[in-house]
């Protein structure tokens, strides 16, 4: 008897210890914070992951989860009975866990059933096609007179624009547009190259960002790039956030230019639609030099124009020799339809800020469907010009890249 007892007792523990190790395992780690590497700049938030369904206390040994909990009030009846036949289903080994369901968490909200498919849709054997043909484009340009004031009663009618070398088949809008909405992305350079120069930069980059973003309006970031790129402030309308990631910044190291030109693309072209249009910019303070980034300065043309960014440099280069990163920051510039500002004097470097702000705020934007167009994605190149107007100067992108068709497969449960 005291035998059997003791391999009861015994198989007991096991089974207590063997469950305790499964529930161990189920408990997610927590999540570490990505730490800058600028002194100062706010750690970067941890990455998130697939959230599992909490588990819910049940009867004893019952291994209940969200999936399994009964609908709230006003769910569907097929979500009951699946809920129903979820928990009569179990069996002792632990399922995968299902998606929760959304009546669950809203019992106040009642979810209507799914509307019936459209008969060619369940004709397609399997395949269809999503979205809209989009087939306008929209030219944000600049107009400026010789002495580089901006011409702000510009008509249509002044305006020759050709796509492909084509007049556009319909010109949707033509508009002035003062106060829009910006996105900005603030790019430094704190290389070895510009340390002489830094402090200053900086202190006109603060300024610039005081001047520029508007509370509830306006949202900028901050990246810093030597051999990396590093976001030290994200998207927010604090500028006092804005200014405390530009401060962290500290010169050294080599330079990934392009690099971080695509990084700030990339996250402009991920942002959150601006509300009513608006304008997508990249600062960039740099004296051109690149000498690590994996990337080419045509790939990271291509992202800009993929992204509608437009790309305005102030150069950083005052000893007037560096002929070779000159080229570099015209060329982001002119492709994008901004521009490129060569202080003589590092004081110099506040005016090109100011004159950033003021072209940001006074554009035109002509929506127009051109000839032969295709959603192909291929690059289509465009010049717009003012013959009417002697001594005015349009300035815009070079070129766009046409959106693909996006074809879906149906999948029929």
């Amino acid at each position: 008897m005291n035998k059997l007892a003791s391999v009861l007792f015994a198989a007991l523990l096991i089974t207590s210890s063997a469950a305790w190790a499964q529930n161990s395992q189920d408990i997610p780690s927590a999540p570490v914070p990505v730490q800058p590497r600028f002194p100062g700049a706010p750690a970067q938030p941890p990455q998130k992951t697939a959230e599992q369904p909490t588990a819910v206390p049940g009867t004893p040994g019952d291994a209940t989860t969200l999936s399994t909990l009964p609908p709230a009030p006003g769910a569907p009846k097929a979500a009951a009975q699946n809920a129903s036949q979820d928990s009569a289903g179990q069996s002792s080994q632990k399922a995968p866990a299902k998606a929760a369901d959304p009546a669950s968490f809203f019992g106040s909200v009642s979810i209507p059933p799914a509307p019936p498919k459209p008969q060619a849709e369940k004709e397609a054997e399997g395949e269809f096609r999503i979205g809209v043909d989009v087939d306008l484009v929209d030219l944000i340009f600049t107009a400026t007179d010789k002495h580089g004031r901006f011409v702000k009663d510009l008509k249509q009618s002044d305006v020759r624009l050709l796509d492909e070398g084509k007049s556009p088949s319909h010109i949707d809008a033509f508009e002035s547009e003062t106060g829009l909405p910006l996105r900005v992305g603030l790019l430094i350079d704190a290389s070895n190259s510009i340390r002489d120069r830094f402090r200053f930069e900086q202190d006109a980059a603060v300024e610039f960002l005081h001047q520029v973003v508007r509370p509830k309006s306006d949202e900028a970031f901050v990246i810093g790039f030597d051999s990396l790129a590093d976001l030290t402030q994200d998207f927010t309308d604090n500028t006092d956030l804005l200014a405390r990631g530009v401060r962290v910044l500290r010169p050294g190291g080599g330079t990934a230019l392009h690099d971080a030109v695509m990084a700030a693309c990339e996250k402009l072209a991920a942002a959150a639609p601006i509300r009513g249009g608006g304008r997508r910019a990249i600062i960039l303070l740099s004296d051109g030099d690149d000498n690590q980034s994996r990337h080419t300065r045509e790939e990271a043309v291509e992202a800009a124009l993929r992204a509608e960014v437009i790309i305005y440099v102030i150069s950083t280069n005052i000893s007037g020799s560096d002929k070779k990163g000159d080229k570099v920051l015209m060329r982001y510039a002119d492709a994008t339809g901004g521009r490129v500002f060569f202080p003589l004097r590092i004081e110099e470097v506040a005016n090109g800020f100011a004159e950033i702000q003021d072209e940001l705020r006074s554009q035109y934007v002509i929506a127009y469907k051109p000839q032969n167009f295709d959603q192909d994605g291929r690059y289509r190149a465009t010049s717009i010009d003012a013959p009417g107007r002697q001594n005015v100067k349009l300035r815009a992108r070079k070129g766009y890249y046409a959106p693909k068709k996006q074809v879906s497969r149906l999948v029929t449960p």
